[in-house]
């Protein structure tokens, strides 16, 4: 469902959806009490809603659709400023799940275009292949460049990576057909971590707001890696320092890293750690994408790791594609830890799954389980 006060602006958005013939329209109106009335009529698996609006405005209409319809998956329609990043994450506490930066006036959203892309991989990764309607073999697509879609980030959901081979005494997990197995190293790193080091995308914003309510009085550093575009993760770091007890910043370049502090990797930039003289500063890196991402949670986890070695702690929370697998694969080669949130919590079991399925997480935990976990192994 599309809810727009632009006709040209739900014309643009159709054209964009209906190119994919597996992607239906039920209906297409211009305010927020209309949306309400639509949402109840038609139960729709995705509402795309902008935020200012006559009659009713999004944010006003947000709490009202899920009171209708609560299986529906509200991505709310935003400029690229600090007043849309701010209201945006405001709509993430009243159950939006993602955010669309609308296109400026001279980008293109026609055929092939990065818009396009964005819009498509944005929709097709909330759901499965078999939800979806069958159609030809469509013509190849080119992967998405950096901010592949204005928050995610990812090209395409994760694949269900098969477990690896697990030690003796290990358990073992199966979650909507996918295996997973807990890892049980003997060698691995149990004491205190130096660092924690946490990647999100999809549904990330709340997510992390919950995590890090509970994470008050920690005394190592927490990096924070969030798939979204410029200007929102500033204002993030701002929703932190306000609603938890942890002082966060943006990253910026040669920013020291003290401990109990959360340092969120601004939008388009890769965030790494280096260490000058024994301390520890901030290092942003404007190299490609990864994973389809910028920031990405690999380098982020690379570079930590050539710090503090098997004394990291990793954590995977709620996400669409696999960002985060290939560096938290060299975090357990390394001796540390790292643990995951559960499909049941996640809005989208993409990156959690990754590392899940791959067989590399000490634990999987529901949401509100992560913060305990954490906590007793900072106890060392």
């Amino acid at each position: 469902m599309l809810c727009d006060d632009s006709a040209v602006i739900r014309g643009a958005l159709a054209r964009v959806i209906e190119s994919d013939a597996s992607i239906n329209i039920v209906s297409s109106v211009a305010n927020g009490e209309l949306a309400i009335q639509a949402a109840a009529r038609h139960k729709p698996d995705i509402v795309i809603l902008d935020i200012e609006m006559p009659v009713m405005d999004g944010l006003t209409a947000l709490p009202e659709i899920l009171s209708v319809s609560p299986k529906s998956k509200v991505i709310m329609f935003s400029a690229l400023t600090e007043k849309g990043a701010s209201v945006t994450l405001k709509a993430f506490s009243l159950g939006a799940v993602e955010c669309l930066v609308k296109p400026s006036s001279g980008q293109s959203t026609g055929e092939g275009s990065e818009f396009q892309r964005n819009l498509l991989t944005l929709i097709k990764g909330f759901y499965p292949q078999s939800r979806q309607v069958p159609t030809t073999t469509p013509p190849a697509v080119t992967p998405p460049p950096a901010s592949a879609s204005p928050i995610t980030g990812a090209a395409q959901p994760a694949p269900a990576a098969a477990p690896t081979t697990a030690s003796a005494g290990s358990k073992h997990y199966s979650v909507a057909g996918a295996p997973y197995t807990l890892r049980n190293d003997p060698q691995a790193y149990t004491g205190k971590p130096s660092i924690i080091a946490i990647g999100s995308s999809t549904g990330g914003p709340q997510a992390l707001l919950s995590l890090l309510k509970n994470l008050g009085g920690v005394d190592v550093p927490i990096m924070l890696t969030q798939h979204m575009p410029a200007t929102f993760t500033k204002i993030l770091a701002e929703h932190i320092t306000q609603q938890t007890p942890l002082e966060a910043h943006e990253g910026a370049d040669g920013m020291l890293v003290e401990n109990g502090k959360v340092y969120v990797a601004p939008g388009g930039k890769h965030m790494l750690l280096t260490r000058e003289n024994g301390a520890l500063k901030i290092k942003l890196d404007d190299g490609p994408p990864e994973n389809f991402c910028k920031p990405s949670v690999d380098p982020m986890y690379r570079s930590i790791i050539d710090i503090f070695g098997n004394k990291v702690l990793g954590v995977i929370l709620t996400g669409m594609g696999s960002d985060g697998l290939e560096g938290g694969k060299l975090l357990v080669n390394k001796g540390g830890r790292i643990i995951a949130q559960d499909k049941q919590t996640s809005v989208v079991w993409g990156m959690p799954g990754a590392v899940a399925t791959a067989g590399i997480c000490s634990d999987v935990l529901p949401l509100n389980d992560l913060a305990p976990w954490i906590k007793k192994a900072l106890l060392g």
